[in-house]
């Protein structure tokens, strides 16, 4: 599987839909650097070329948080073509911040605002 030399990551997490799994990162080289490669069903995703392995990772987490995928982990568990097992501890990618959804400006929004406390003035 990783006969290539190439670091295998093992990632884990819940997809869009909030459904665990857990899938092998390989990682292709080419002139321009590394890409990280994801397979999931029947969704390919790949980071752009880099110049470190690392950072292809750090930029396919990215868009997979982009597209709601969310408590993601790695572990490393191929280095070099080099089987760890699970040596390796696994390194979290904490979900980004969402935005705060606006409240509704409706007329009971309106009513009940009157009674909600207001700060003191000075």
């Amino acid at each position: 599987m990783a006969s290539s030399g190439l670091d295998t990551h093992q990632l884990a997490g819940f997809d869009g839909r909030l459904r665990g799994f857990s899938r092998p990162i390989e990682f292709e080289q080419r002139e321009e650097g590394y890409c990280a490669v994801f397979r999931y069903e029947t969704t390919r995703v790949e980071s752009p070329f880099q110049a470190t392995q690392d950072e292809a990772l750090r930029l396919l987490i990215q868009t997979l948080h982009a597209h709601g995928y969310r408590q993601l982990r790695t572990q490393m568990s191929f280095r070099g073509g080099v089987y760890l097992g699970s040596q390796e501890v696994w390194v979290e990618y904490p979900d980004p911040q969402s935005e705060p959804e606006p409240e509704p400006e409706g007329l009971m929004t309106r009513f009940l605002s009157w009674f909600r406390p207001r700060p003191a003035k000075e």
